[in-house]
């Protein structure tokens, strides 16, 4: 396993990562285009696409924006409505792992921008019947998640003909350089399924014995028909394509303008992402470490480095602080699922990776370490000291409880 000289990356990633013989990652290669794309003709580009697509009569949307409570959906409905002079609809999955701060930041959302906000909250039922067969069969309790936040954007654009929809940050250019943004990758059926959804469509879901999913329960998440997709014309395009993509200045800027609320996090440095989500940083990145070697935090630590807030060496210091952390929110969970802690640990032993892990001799699991020190050192500069991620505003609600919020009053 070679690791990037300059990240914290390894040739070893879900989405494929590729280091050459400069000892570079393709993720940091494809990054060095933001400090030589030309970010002003590049936004003209995506001022044409958008006049394209205006409503001239206004009798509908301009475009439709997929959002929640948290990641970069503030700035992506700022740049969208208020800079470029859209009219989107917002769309929102419920991941029924919500927190107070996701449920008062949507609502929040809503009155800031003067938008309309459609939601799908599907039944709580339903969805643990899903949970409990992903974990089981490729250990992931996000699998709902991430299939309901990419389809039903989708859906509503091909039940209310708006062919435009308008998507933040491809994980595959942003993390792996598996594309330059000089491609203009399009959202895809395909690239959602290999590598957002682990290669299971929903109608996959059918095919077993042991879970007893029907169709019906699959409904909300099945993705619409080629045939009207191509009749209507929906193409969703991604912001970072345009303009030049930094999660933690646009947050900041986003704290300032519409107080966007933060969070700490459980296994992760980063104050701004998944604040709305109780799992992601939590039960879901300790899964993804079991499976993948590494968390979330080394992600953001590879962004941020390459992004100059900080050094590689913070950045290792930092994965190593939170990677190891166990979950705090397991029993919530478990509460929610319906399953004890032996089930649950014996469901995610059948998923972990023989690269990272092994049995000790007294039968515990032993972790086999991720990040190899690269043979030389990139002299890539650190453009200012790294400081903390901060602490935003925090407000309060009748919400306010550690507990998943179904239905939340926001405010």
């Amino acid at each position: 396993m070679k690791s990037c000289k300059r990240c914290l990356y390894t040739d070893y990633h879900p989405l494929n990562s590729l280091i050459g013989d400069d000892g570079l990652c393709s993720g940091c290669r494809i990054h060095e285009e933001k400090d030589l794309l030309n970010w002003e003709e590049r936004k003209d580009k995506l001022k044409d696409i958008l006049h394209t697509y205006r409503n001239k009569n206004e009798n509908n949307y301009d475009c439709i924006i997929p959002v929640s409570g948290a990641r970069d959906s503030y700035f992506i409905v700022h740049t969208v409505k208020n800079v470029l002079g859209m009219n989107p609809l917002l769309v929102t999955y419920n991941k029924h792992y919500n927190t107070a701060v996701g449920i008062r930041n949507l609502a929040n959302l809503r009155i800031q921008f003067d938008c309309d906000l459609m939601t799908l909250t599907v039944d709580p039922n339903k969805v643990k019947k899903i949970t409990r067969s992903t974990l089981r069969r490729f250990g992931s309790i996000y699998w709902h998640c991430i299939a309901g936040q990419t389809v039903f954007p989708v859906q509503v654009a091909v039940k209310f003909k708006i062919p435009l929809i308008i998507w933040g940050a491809h994980q595959g250019l942003d993390q792996v350089g598996m594309y330059s943004h000089l491609n203009e990758v399009e959202m895809t059926r395909k690239y959602r399924k290999e590598h957002d959804l682990m290669g299971y469509e929903a109608e996959d879901l059918l095919d077993n014995e042991y879970d007893f999913i029907r169709e019906e329960d699959i409904l909300p998440f099945v993705y619409p028909d080629d045939r009207e997709i191509e009749q209507i014309g929906v193409r969703g395009i991604y912001l970072n394509n345009y303009i030049r993509w930094d999660s933690r200045t646009q947050h900041e800027e986003m704290i300032e303008l519409y107080g966007y609320e933060t969070a700490n996090q459980n296994r992760s440095f980063d104050t701004y992402n998944d604040v709305d989500c109780w799992m992601y940083n939590d039960v879901h990145d300790y899964l993804k470490w079991l499976k993948h070697g590494y968390g979330k935090a080394l992600d953001q630590a590879c962004r941020e480095i390459r992004l100059g807030h900080m050094s590689r060496e913070s950045g290792k210091e930092l994965v190593n602080k939170y990677m190891f952390k166990e979950p705090e929110n397991l029993g919530m969970f478990l509460n929610w699922l319906g399953i004890t802690r032996n089930a649950f640990d014996y469901l995610v032993d059948e998923h972990r990776n023989p690269k990272f892990w092994k049995r000790s001799d007294d039968w515990s699991w032993e972790y086999l370490p991720y990040l190899n020190e690269p043979e030389s050192k990139d002299s890539f500069e650190v453009r200012k000291p790294y400081t903390p991620f901060i602490q935003g505003p925090v407000g309060k609600s009748q919400d306010d409880s550690d507990k998943f919020i179904l239905i939340g009053k926001g405010k």
